[in-house]
């Protein structure tokens, strides 16, 4: 009888050990010491009864001990799933909270976490844009209160948020000019800085909801995904919409609107593996002046709604989200999130 049969260090020394107590147990391929977290193969041929009750003895062994280390060692992926939405929650709530009311979340929301740096009252020049940000700020409140609900107590601190110099900083990688550094973003200084701020994180939490929800087998936390994802789709909706009518505009940087929506756009793409859109179409080209929805802007038409060839919205891996709110690719922190999400122990991209 031969059999290949997967083990770690541990179940090694326990089949070199059978070796020795029964010749007749003939190792036909070697082992090696196998890394952490991973799994050699041992290919022996059984030529005894007694060897045959060993080998049976150790693959009961075997099945049993993966089993535990697999349990140990890898968190319920519905529960990564949840802390990692909870994490975009708490950022979204607290940026929203600041901007509309001028504080943040209170400490049972943020789960006992650190809140953010940088916040503040945002300064509206136009009701409609304060009544906007109070509603969106209220229904990002209360998505970090029903993922603090459904993950019940596997439901994790709020981490370090950082939502006023991460904006200037993600400005400076997308504009790459001298002007951004000189001339620091804010999204609380005025009505159209506080839309491009939520531009920054909108469209990334619909791709991140869309792409987490083919990870997860519960289908109470799969139901309450897709409820967030359809409001979060709203909201980029409506941001989307209102800097594509203000698009002429010009900025301090000796851009228009529709330029710097398309280089957030770009500079998303870069690190999140494509996936992104700017507010016109086709993509707005840099020199160009856009003379907004009007009929001298036959090169250029609405794309409110960003999408595939199929008209299916974007989807985003783990990986591709953190890239973008952590700035860099493969970075392990950074930007929004100076110490890294809070996530399960044991859980890595």
């Amino acid at each position: 009888m031969v059999l290949l049969l997967p083990f770690g260090p541990f179940f090694e020394v326990q089949i070199q050990a059978a070796l020795l107590q029964d010749p007749l147990l003939i190792p036909v391929a070697g082992c090696r010491h196998a890394r952490a977290g991973t799994y050699s193969r041992l290919r022996v041929e059984v030529t005894s009864p007694v060897a045959t009750m060993v080998f049976r003895a150790m693959l009961a062994l075997v099945a049993a001990s993966l089993v535990a280390v697999a349990s140990a060692a890898a968190p319920d992926i519905n529960v990564v799933v949840g802390n990692f939405a909870l994490n975009l929650e708490c950022l979204e709530a607290e940026f929203y909270s600041w901007a509309a009311f001028g504080h943040g979340l209170n400490s049972t929301l943020l789960g006992g976490g650190p809140g953010s740096i940088g916040g503040k009252q945002a300064t509206f020049l136009l009701e409609a844009t304060r009544q906007y940000a109070r509603e969106i700020a209220e229904d990002e409140i209360n998505h970090v209160i029903a993922l603090r609900s459904l993950l019940g107590a596997a439901a994790l601190p709020c981490p370090q948020l950082d939502i006023g110099p991460a904006f200037a900083a993600a400005v400076v990688a997308a504009l790459g000019t001298q002007k951004a550094k000189d001339i620091p973003f804010s999204p609380y200084d005025n009505d159209l800085f506080f839309l491009h701020g939520a531009f920054l994180f909108e469209d990334v939490g619909v791709t991140a909801y869309e792409g987490g929800a083919g990870l997860i087998t519960s289908p109470t936390v799969l139901g309450a995904a897709a409820k967030i994802l359809a409001v979060e789709a709203y909201h980029a909706g409506i941001v989307r919409t209102l800097l594509f009518q203000d698009g002429a505009v010009p900025l301090p940087y000796g851009i228009q609107v529709v330029e710097l929506i398309q280089k957030i756009s770009t500079l998303r793409a870069t690190l999140g593996g494509g996936a992104d859109q700017g507010i016109v179409s086709p993509a707005f080209d840099s020199g160009d002046t856009y003379y907004g929805a009007t009929k001298y802007s036959k090169a250029y038409t609405a794309n409110l709604v960003p999408t595939d060839a199929s008209s299916l919205v974007f989807a985003r891996t783990v990986r591709q989200v953190l890239n973008i709110v952590y700035g860099a690719v493969n970075a392990q922190k950074g930007l929004f999130f100076p110490d890294g999400m809070n996530l399960p122990a044991g859980f890595t991209v």
